[in-house]
């Protein structure tokens, strides 16, 4: 079926502090893809800083990783049982050939593709997608649901280089929306007490009314100490560091027990430095730190798999602050640029 002759409406990065909700070409499947119509696109913190500090690799381009919507068309090599289907998007498409693609791990692919990025992406009414990329929903999982896939794969990707067993203590450093999806998998998961760190009184707010009962304010530094007392002075078993800031680096190493474990997974500010005093936390106390990066997506591990399963029970939905049509984006972006306002998650619905 042809439809290159339609159009769309899209939010369209032209440059940095560019963006414009205009008609564009609708897109019209290839060999091995399937135009989907998206229903629902979460706005991520990256986007943030693609619009208005770092851009996209190419002008212009549609950005947006964190979609889903209903399959309505596919290319003639595809099964068109998919039509009608709903789906999310895994963003990154591998070159299949480096050596990392060779084993299945995607997320080390030295050639890669992205929706959103270095390609169009999920701020638009429709996209072709390759179907080596669809994650296939239930029909009980919202569209919303669907559209929080992506980050869901990449907490429940970075709890797992954790070996977080049952009944041991967390503390997550960074109350956002990842930040937030941790607590829930970790408190699903069986963790004995969840500790959520953070500098904004309005997220750890938030935070209580989700159940979360340890909650740190540490804008004063005061996470150590707070989290000794919560602890009984043991430590957290497991400590996640989600800010990307030297300082909370250092704190995370302090705070984190004996042979505990420590994931690094926030984006650098700036270069991480530690003081002497707490690399000598590392050696004396055996920590084990593990970095982590996007998700597991092959035939063997496949964190996609494991968030669309997880979403009747984790209740992301309450995580979504903020609901726009795709012709507001800018007030959308403004909005999250801003802090005016408490925005975790902002997501484009559509109809």
């Amino acid at each position: 079926m042809g439809t290159s002759k339609k159009s769309m409406k899209a939010c369209v990065l032209h440059n940095i502090n560019d963006l414009r909700y205009e008609d564009v070409p609708m897109p019209e499947p290839a060999s091995g893809q399937v135009l989907i119509k998206i229903k629902a696109s979460g706005i991520c913190g990256s986007d943030i800083q693609r619009v208005f500090e770092k851009g996209t690799y190419h002008f212009p381009t549609i950005p947006g990783h964190e979609f889903a919507g209903e399959i309505v068309d596919v290319a003639s090599d595809v099964d068109s049982s998919l039509i009608g289907k709903k789906a999310a998007v895994f963003p990154l498409i591998p070159c299949r050939s480096c050596p990392s693609c060779q084993i299945g791990e995607y997320a080390q692919c030295s050639n890669y593709d992205y929706y959103g990025s270095r390609r169009d992406g999920g701020f638009a009414e429709y996209l072709a997608v390759d179907q080596f990329n669809l994650v296939i929903v239930p029909q009980e999982v919202s569209y919303e649901e669907a559209a929080m896939c992506e980050p869901t794969a990449v907490a429940i990707h970075a709890l797992s280089q954790a070996d977080i067993c049952f009944g041991d203590t967390i503390a997550i450093f960074g109350a956002g929306t990842i930040g937030l999806i941790l607590a829930k998998i970790a408190r699903a998961s069986g963790a004995s007490k969840v500790i959520l760190i953070d500098i904004d009184d309005r997220k750890l707010e938030f935070a209580k009314k989700l159940g979360f009962e340890h909650v740190v304010n540490n804008a004063n530094g005061d996470a150590i100490s707070e989290i000794n007392k919560i602890t009984g002075n043991k430590g957290s078993v497991v400590t996640l560091e989600g800010t990307g800031v030297p300082d909370v680096l250092e704190q995370c190493l302090k705070s984190t027990a004996a042979f505990g474990r420590v994931v690094l997974m926030g984006n650098p500010l700036r270069d991480m430095k530690i003081s002497q005093k707490a690399y000598w936390e590392i050696l004396r106390r055996q920590l084990t730190l593990k970095g982590t990066w996007n998700s597991s997506y092959n035939g063997f591990v496949n964190n996609w798999e494991c968030a669309v399963n997880a979403m009747p029970k984790l209740g992301l939905k309450d995580l979504i602050t903020h609901r726009y049509d795709l012709s507001q984006c800018n007030e959308a972006f403004d909005a999250m640029r801003s802090h005016k306002d408490l925005v975790l998650k902002a997501m484009f619905v559509l109809k």
